[in-house]
């Protein structure tokens, strides 16, 4: 994070800068900051989840990022430190939205 940028605006900036997206609607996941999460030190970091559907253009690699590629959520590559715990838990949130909008439109036929 930049001084005076809030964490949603780093992750916005960040997003642009390593893969050239952007999207208007971020959903944190959490933040994560168990010590012993990163064996290089104590790191905080706040996850969010978005969604592509409005995002427009490919993802390409920028910045530090030396590639980007799209992943099946249930064909994961080894992550690092706690991140399988990461995506699980913005899974898990993703899953739940995603129901609450199915209820949702079917409320008008119950």
């Amino acid at each position: 994070m930049d001084r005076g940028e809030s964490p949603e605006e780093a992750a916005r900036r960040e997003l642009y800068e390593e893969t050239g997206l952007s999207v208007d609607k971020f959903t944190q996941v959490g933040a994560f900051g168990d010590p012993g999460r990163d064996p290089r030190g104590w790191v905080v970091s706040v996850a969010y989840v978005v969604k592509l559907e409005n995002a427009g253009g490919v993802a390409v690699a920028g910045d530090d990022a030396s590639g980007v590629q799209w992943w099946p959520a249930d064909c994961l590559p080894p992550l690092a430190f706690d991140h399988a715990k990461i995506v699980e838990k913005a899974l898990t949130l993703v899953t739940a939205e995603a129901d609450a909008i199915d209820q949702e439109s079917a409320e008008p036929f119950r």
